[in-house]
């Protein structure tokens, strides 16, 4: 059973992504008469897939740059979907960007068309996890053996996510899973809520994860161990923009830059988030920068 954020996430990323390619159909025709407004020159948007950490600092930012002065607006839509917009000039911004591996068919066939801005976190990593009440399997070359345990799947993210391919294409067959395990896509929010009601019910389940992730702190997880290195080493979190957009937003680009986390300034903006204040992400950002006042003067803004 999904919970109702989990529901609310997919509905509005089925409305995003509709309103995305209204917005590339529409080419920007309407911005003809309006080069003199200030508001629409300020106008910056943000495009985030349902990873959490790309949710909480999309939302973020939002705060940060509407304080500026700016009009932001948010589309949450699948990675390669934010890739296409950037690319097209359609988003500006992309604040999860997962070098050089996750992202990297993404970052190969449009970063021609890209800026790197900076990078905010330099310890990401995908993983495969269990509850830690789950014993016997310690690693991915355990789980061809249990794949009973599990009912044969592993739940997944969204099918366009680079944890999903990695998952696919080198976990599943390198050890020995195919026809065994088969790895159940759908979104970030449903294999949450599957985690969650497995949890509660002491269940097995094998999901689909990475780092940094709030899901650590709340539950006792076990990452299987991977030998042959099949999801990659740890990666950078990169911000990335649409070609031009430096030039167009000096401003923002300028406090982009300054722009890191700790893996503590996350957690505990993530637990406001998902947690805390469920379903009302601005109010948790709200909150989170009252408790740290000094993030936004690191960063030039104002407030």
């Amino acid at each position: 059973m999904w919970s109702s954020r989990a529901l609310r996430r997919v509905a509005l990323a089925a409305t995003a992504a509709l309103a995305l390619t209204g917005l590339a159909a529409c080419g920007g025709d309407d911005d003809s008469g309006d080069k003199g407004d200030a508001a629409v020159e300020k106008k910056i948007t943000i495009g985030y897939m349902a990873w959490d950490e790309a949710v909480a600092a999309s939302y973020l930012w939002s705060d940060l740059l509407q304080k500026q002065g700016f009009e932001v607006d948010l589309k949450n839509v699948e990675a390669g979907v934010v890739y296409q917009g950037l690319a097209a000039g359609d988003i500006d911004l992309f604040l999860d960007g997962w070098l050089p591996q996750t992202h990297a068919s993404y970052w190969e066939r449009y970063s021609d068309d890209l800026e790197k801005i900076g990078v905010w976190y330099d310890n990401a990593s995908l993983s495969i996890a269990v509850p830690q009440y789950v014993t016997g399997v310690d690693s991915l070359a355990d789980l061809a053996g249990n794949a009973d345990t599990f009912d044969g799947e592993i739940i997944g993210i969204e099918p366009g996510a680079g944890l999903t391919a990695a998952t696919q294409d080198k976990v599943i067959p390198e050890y020995g899973m195919t026809g065994k395990l088969d790895l159940k896509t759908s979104s970030t929010p449903a294999m949450l809520a599957a985690l969650d009601g497995a949890i509660k019910d002491e269940k097995p389940i094998v999901v689909t994860l990475w780092h940094p992730h709030w899901a650590y702190a709340k539950y006792q997880l076990k990452d299987l161990a991977d030998p042959k290195g099949t999801l990659g080493q740890a990666e950078e979190i990169t911000t990335l923009a649409r070609k031009g957009f430096s030039a167009d937003f000096p401003e923002a680009t300028e406090m982009l830059k300054k722009f890191t986390m700790s893996d503590d300034q996350l957690g505990s903006l993530e637990d406001l988030m998902f947690n805390v204040h469920a379903d009302n992400e601005e109010k948790a950002v709200e909150e989170w920068l009252k408790a740290n006042p000094d993030f936004a003067t690191s960063l030039g803004a104002t407030s």
